[in-house]
């Protein structure tokens, strides 16, 4: 019983901290939770699942209606009942996001970088702040009007961004590598210039603030499934729209003592202890065209670089 309480009483802070909007946790439960059960769910089911974060059925609506504009979120008749599944479309911006949030701690890095040059006069104003808009969405910094750049980027993400922009073959993606008479020093500098890090440093620490409490309060114990799903997302909602403001530049071009990594520790740690009891609950929770939500895809146990043991996470988190 007391831990149950203990257990509420994180999700009441961190539901006031937080402050989730609507349309956005939808987003995150999704991707979260959705998606590696097969990405459609009725409208009833995710109704009554947002209800746990205190939002009523009219501002689901009229966030699903949203996601639909935004062709995100397309819609199933069967009979009275509405089901919402991912969008092909959708489904690309979702694994995009995917790979970057429960990516593993260690990425390697060959020292290379990606150069996007884009042509001032040949192509339509309109269509090039929106490109450059989807680039920095996708990690890249500025270097100039002209050229940006990242060290390590999702090449497939970016060749499909620029497919479906139209301007394939109007910009010039190209492969760098750093003179290794160049000093690292001035590397690091240039990063500086291109990508906020001091904001991104300041946004983690504030959320190793709000966390590092939750997993010394839940002392490596498993909390009942309804705890457990609304803590796993929260946790990955906060997590998600930092890091996807992160470049998740290679350690050698970040700061000593990055933030960033103990916060991906902490996430996977927390992450971890959560997924049996979450689980259980979106299962109990969520239904489908065909009944219960089908498994958990085999990816899933992926996420984090593996959701099994492994020596050192925890002291880490700590």
């Amino acid at each position: 019983m007391a831990r149950s309480r203990k257990a509420e009483g994180l999700v009441a802070s961190l539901t006031v901290a937080v402050a989730p909007r609507a349309k956005s946790l939808i987003v995150t439960i999704y991707g979260d939770a959705v998606l590696p059960h097969g990405g459609s769910v009725w409208l009833g089911s995710l109704i009554e699942l947002m209800g746990e974060f205190g939002m009523g059925e009219r501002i689901v609506r009229t966030s699903v209606f949203r996601l639909c504009r935004d062709d995100l979120l397309t819609n199933t008749q069967v009979g009275r009942r509405s089901y919402y599944r991912i969008t092909e479309g959708g489904l690309e911006r979702f694994h995009a996001a995917e790979r970057r949030i429960y990516a593993p701690q260690d990425r390697p890095w060959d020292g290379g970088w990606h150069m996007l040059l884009i042509g001032a006069s040949t192509i339509e104003p309109e269509t090039r702040e929106r490109l450059k808009s989807e680039l920095v969405w996708l990690g890249f910094g500025t270097v100039s009007p002209t050229v940006l750049t990242h060290p390590c980027c999702d090449e497939p993400a970016v060749r499909r961004l620029l497919a479906d922009l139209g301007v394939a073959d109007r910009v010039v993606l190209m492969k760098a590598s750093q003179d290794q008479g160049g000093g690292l020093p001035a590397l690091r500098e240039l990063v500086r210039g291109c990508w906020d890090l001091d904001r991104l440093e300041t946004d983690y620490a504030a959320y190793l603030a709000r966390y590092r409490p939750v997993w010394q309060a839940l002392d490596g114990a498993e909390p009942e499934p309804r705890a457990a799903f609304l803590l796993r997302t929260l946790l990955i909602h906060d997590f998600r729209r930092i890091l996807l403001r992160d470049p998740m530049l290679p350690a050698p071009l970040l700061p000593p003592d990055w933030s960033g990594n103990a916060a991906r520790t902490l996430t996977r740690n927390l992450y971890r202890l959560l997924k049996r009891p979450s689980e259980a609950f979106v299962m109990a929770t969520l239904k489908t065209a065909d009944g219960p939500l089908p498994e958990v895809e085999p990816g899933f146990e992926e996420r984090f670089g593996g959701l099994g043991e492994a020596e050192g996470w925890t002291r880490a988190a700590e």
